[in-house]
């Protein structure tokens, strides 16, 4: 094994002194021809490590599609010759992501039943009534609840508690869905529902909203704006439709997606011409326009 390892050693240096050689031009010699040679070898070796280099851009990634937006001045032309303001509050995000015209007032309809529900629970009316009145928007039975714990006084009573701006009592006593509201102020009758007011009373009404009848009481369809335009999504409402003193009212108001995260109200109101089948289909098609604010749908 020794004799052969000095063969190779020896064929290599010689290898190695002929490159050099080739390397170096003919007027070098002596002591700097060698040095040069060697340096010229270690050059070479050098520049034959090959060295990487980050790979160019790729050309076909594709860019994803632009978030989804709703055009708020578009909302208004799906109720033409009406008015309609619109409310998205996201829960989880503890953020308005909607707001048009959330403070104009609009007879309440059925809506005022939310405060009606949240007086008599308080003053221990059985959670069933309770129930029925929301689910069916039964009329009767908000009638007799608002008589029996003192009418306006139910309003001014709630406005102080909750804090709303731009709710009112109506100006008929007997009249309770005459009651004047916001969509602003509906958005923070559902937060104090949801985030302050007693388990119990929590969850009697949001079961009741959960539950709610395709049709009213009185036999309108009830399914209009939100439970139409949200699909599969769950939800909770109240809605409210009245007429004709003046115009058709139309609301949806309730809590989209899973954990309740969305509050959602639209509030209308239209011209009397307008058939309640028809006007239902505008604020769904509103609700429909919401869609992009809700988790980007």
């Amino acid at each position: 094994m020794g004799k052969a390892s000095g063969v190779f050693l020896l064929v290599g240096l010689c290898l190695g002194a002929i490159v050099a050689m080739t390397l170096v031009p003919p007027s070098r010699s002596g002591p700097a021809a060698i040095a040069a040679s060697r340096a010229a070898v270690l050059t070479i070796e050098a520049e034959a490590v090959p060295v990487e280099s980050p790979p160019p851009p790729s050309s076909s990634a594709v860019p994803g599609p632009p978030p989804k937006t709703v055009d708020i001045q578009a909302l208004a032309d799906l109720v033409p010759g009406g008015q309609v303001s619109a409310v998205v509050y996201d829960r989880t995000a503890e953020k308005t992501v909607v707001s048009l015209k959330s403070e104009r007032s609009y007879t309440s309809a059925s809506l005022v039943k939310l405060l009606i529900a949240l007086e008599a629970l308080q003053a221990g009316t059985p959670a069933s009534t309770v129930q029925r009145m929301l689910s069916a928007s039964d009329d009767d039975i908000a009638s007799r609840l608002w008589s029996a714990h003192g009418g306006p006084v139910i309003v001014t009573r709630w406005v102080a508690k909750i804090g709303l701006g731009g709710t009112r009592p109506p100006e008929d006593p007997g009249r309770w869905g005459d009651t004047r509201i916001t969509a602003a102020d509906v958005v923070k009758v559902y937060r104090y529902l949801l985030d302050q007011a007693g388990a119990g009373t929590r969850t009697t009404i949001m079961r009741a909203l959960s539950g709610a009848t395709e049709s009213g009481s009185d036999g309108i369809r009830q399914y209009f704006g939100i439970p139409d335009g949200v699909g599969d999504l769950p939800w909770s409402i109240k809605q409210g439709w009245a007429c004709c003193r003046g115009s058709r009212i139309l609301h949806s108001s309730g809590v989209v997606g899973e954990e309740d995260r969305y509050l959602v109200v639209v509030l209308t109101s239209q011209p009397t011409s307008t058939t309640y089948s028809g006007a239902g289909k505008r604020v769904t098609d509103v609700v429909k326009a919401l869609l992009p604010a809700i988790d980007g749908l």
